[in-house]
């Protein structure tokens, strides 16, 4: 009939429920009714509605009547797992006080746990008029459209896991090798992975993904970015995704593009039978979490979650309420002061580890977190808060120990319970092996596990995460192929990423066929691997290093959703990057066989016995110990003498760690050295374990040197001899 109206269909009963815990939880009710509880925290609103959405798209408004402790909550019955939802919230609107409540955009559920659907960035989906002809003031006319149809849904997950079959690995930290990588590019084109698996948590649970993790010997993956995310608006303009995904707008749903089962809830039971295979192969799960800012950006940015809940509760306003304070770079900074934001950080934290399985977090830009009103605390409530809460002081902590603001690099500065990236690492080896270091003083401090940024406060040299590249800038390959960025398929006119790479292209910039650059380049690649895995501190290898994987001159491919970001495995095929990946797990398993290689405690540098011998001992090109003035001496070879004889702690018999002595020669000469091997009390004889000059490692240990010799250390070479 012409007129006639769509149905209706009828408001479900809501009864009261609780206000804890915060989300949509499925549950059985009052007289054992099956339902959801929703419990939503928004202090200034003066309404809320939770949206129920069916196959078709039709919603179904029902209104939260009940508010304890400024939160809005109902137990709405015959709601189950499935169920699509969001919330319409109703307030003020005054941008010149931060108050952005829009009823007519649908929320995303801070703690919903799983995501349905993709966000676009169409104009319905911003609070204000995007497209206002005077965009100085845009940000302060409401736009009065429904934006339900084009933004993803939360979805109501039950969860009955208790984790009772899952044996965590518990890798203790001066035992842990890390590796960087994507869920999805690590195995989008892998070919022992089924097709339909590739670039998902099950493609990463495949064994063709795990065999390689074990075969390398790495003892945790640290994934990048895995909560649910957003695409920015200009690169979707640009034809571009968010690839790293560090854009997060649901902190407690695994992002739904990376599940091949599904996204109504499948996701979840799909990450945890990820994080089971990877625990059954000894290797923990760390996340690369975002905490520090939404995907809802600026004041001209969209209103998919916390801005519409409540902006001012949520966010860091400048003292001109409608701009946010932003130490990111990414045009918001969450208010980590606030109760309630540091509960829904630390409910998220606390959900990943006790129901989704996880050993561990990377906190990215952490000094963001550790402000205070302004400055950068370590007394901030954050802080605080992790170091007495039960579950999460136990896990697995990593501060990216920086933000963009003023007095944001903190290196060295985080409390006990943390370790750091330690960029001072990174840019000391880079410089080292380019030849570019004034002197070796800062090359010796971090070899030997960073003493003078973290002995201190009781912390251990494993406080060091140790890299020479991660995913944000050249990868090691790249590192030794380019001297300027190659970032054009950004879209950003090559603007975007650092100019400061610290790079050296071996004498040709980009690919070549010039034989010699390319097998020198293969030297500084074994080079840089050997620096690093021979290191006090905890290692850190991003995923495709081993192989020699390159992004082509990128070192900002964080929109590059494609084969110049993704792992290329046929490299292994390829005998000089098979010998590469050989070279890196021979270095792993030799570190796990030997408790110098990752010591517990700092050196002393004091001998402990009559005949003189020390912990840690430091030699010139002549065979002789360093003196002061040859710390501050231009040089390009240098002696690390490791002793066995003299680890701190005992093994868990409370017998005494007694290991092999080892010598490192450092060479990044471009001609060869004569080195003379000290004699006793440090050896009688020397074994040559590793030879970087060599391609295939199989053929350089063996050798055996008396003491006192001088031997011909190769140019750009790392010699690692054990005493014999």
């Amino acid at each position: 009939m012409n007129g006639a109206r769509r149905a209706v269909p009828p408001v479900p009963a809501v009864w009261p429920g609780a206000p804890t815990p915060l989300g949509a939880r499925f549950r059985v009710g009052p007289d054992g009714v099956a339902g959801t509880n929703f419990a939503l925290w928004a202090a200034g609103a003066e309404a809320v509605r939770v949206c129920l959405f069916d196959e078709g798209g039709r919603e179904t408004q029902i209104p939260l009547t009940e508010l304890t402790h400024e939160i809005w909550h109902g137990f709405v019955p015959g709601v189950m797992p499935g169920q699509r939802y969001g919330y319409r919230v109703d307030g003020r609107w005054d941008p010149w006080t931060g108050a952005r409540w829009n009823p007519a955009k649908l929320l995303l559920d801070p703690y919903a746990r799983a995501v349905d659907g993709e966000f676009g960035l169409p104009p319905e989906v911003y609070g204000h008029v995007r497209d206002w002809p005077e965009q100085s003031v845009a940000d302060t006319v409401r736009d009065e459209r429904d934006s339900a149809p084009y933004v993803p849904k939360g979805v109501v997950v039950h969860d009955d896991d208790d984790w009772s079959d899952d044996r965590r690995p518990k890798t203790p930290w001066a035992d842990s090798v890390i590796y960087e990588l994507h869920v999805r590019g690590f195995t989008k084109l892998h070919p022992g992975v089924p097709e339909e698996l590739r670039g998902t948590y099950a493609g990463l649970a495949h064994p063709a993904a795990i065999d390689h993790l074990v075969g390398l010997g790495v003892t945790a993956v640290e994934l990048l970015p895995v909560h649910q995310f957003a695409h920015e608006d200009h690169l979707l303009r640009r034809g571009l995704r968010n690839y790293w995904g560090y854009n997060s707008i649901g902190y407690f749903a695994p992002h739904a593009a990376y599940a091949a089962s599904g996204t109504t809830g499948q996701q979840v039971g799909e990450f945890k039978r990820m994080v089971r295979a990877l625990h059954a192969a000894g290797i923990e799960v760390i996340l690369d979490v975002v905490y520090n800012h939404t995907a809802e950006a600026g004041e001209l940015g969209p209103t998919l979650s916390l801005k519409g809940i409540d902006n001012r509760g949520y966010y860091r306003l400048q003292d001109d309420a409608r701009r946010y304070a932003d130490y990111t770079g990414c045009g918001n900074t969450l208010h980590v002061v606030r109760p309630q934001v540091l509960r829904l950080i630390t409910d998220s934290l606390r959900y990943w580890v006790t129901e989704m399985g996880v050993d561990g977090f990377r906190f990215d830009l952490a000094a963001a977190l550790a402000r205070s009103m302004h400055d950068v605390d370590m007394l901030s409530p954050f802080l605080a808060v992790i170091a007495q809460d039960p579950v999460l002081r136990r896990v697995k902590l990593i501060a990216e120990p920086w933000d963009i603001g003023s007095g944001g690099y903190q290196v060295g500065a985080f409390p006990p319970l943390w370790t750091e990236w330690n960029d001072r690492y990174r840019d000391a080896v880079r410089d080292f092996w380019r030849h570019a270091l004034p002197d070796v003083r800062e090359m010796g401090y971090r070899l030997s596990g960073s003493s003078d940024l973290y002995a201190w406060g009781g912390r251990r040299p494993y406080a060091s995460v140790n890299f020479v590249t991660a995913h944000d800038g050249f990868t090691l390959r790249d590192l030794v192929s380019y001297e300027t960025k190659r970032n054009e398929a950004n879209g950003e006119n090559n603007r975007d990423g650092t100019n400061d790479n610290r790079s050296w292209n071996c004498g040709a910039e980009g690919e070549t066929d010039d034989a010699g650059v390319r097998a020198l380049r293969r030297r500084q690649l074994r080079n840089l691997l050997t620096t690093l895995l021979l290191s006090t501190g905890v290692p850190m290898l991003v995923a495709g290093d081993e192989l020699g994987r390159t992004q082509r001159g990128n070192n900002n491919a964080y929109c590059q959703d494609n084969e110049i970001s993704w792992l290329d495995w046929s490299l292994l095929e390829q005998p000089g990057w098979r010998a590469l990946y050989d070279l890196t797990s021979r270095l792993i398993a030799l570190r796990h066989r030997h408790p110098v290689l990752r010591r517990r405690a700092f050196f002393s540098g004091r001998a402990q016995t009559a005949d003189g011998l020390r912990d840690l001992a430091w030699f010139t090109a002549r065979g002789a110990e360093m003196t002061e003035g040859d710390w501050y001496a231009p040089a390009a070879t240098l002696g690390m003498y490791l002793s066995g004889r003299d680890i701190p702690g005992r093994d868990e018999r409370g017998a005494p760690v007694v290991d092999d002595s080892f010598l490192a020669v450092l060479h990044a000469g471009e001609s060869p050295t004569g080195f003379v091997l000290p004699g006793p009390p440090w050896a009688r004889r020397y074994e040559v374990v590793v030879d970087t000059s060599a391609e295939e490692q199989d053929r350089a240990p063996g050798t055996v040197h008396r003491a006192g010799a001088e031997i011909t250390v190769p140019a750009r070479t790392v010699l690692l001899l054990r005493v014999c």
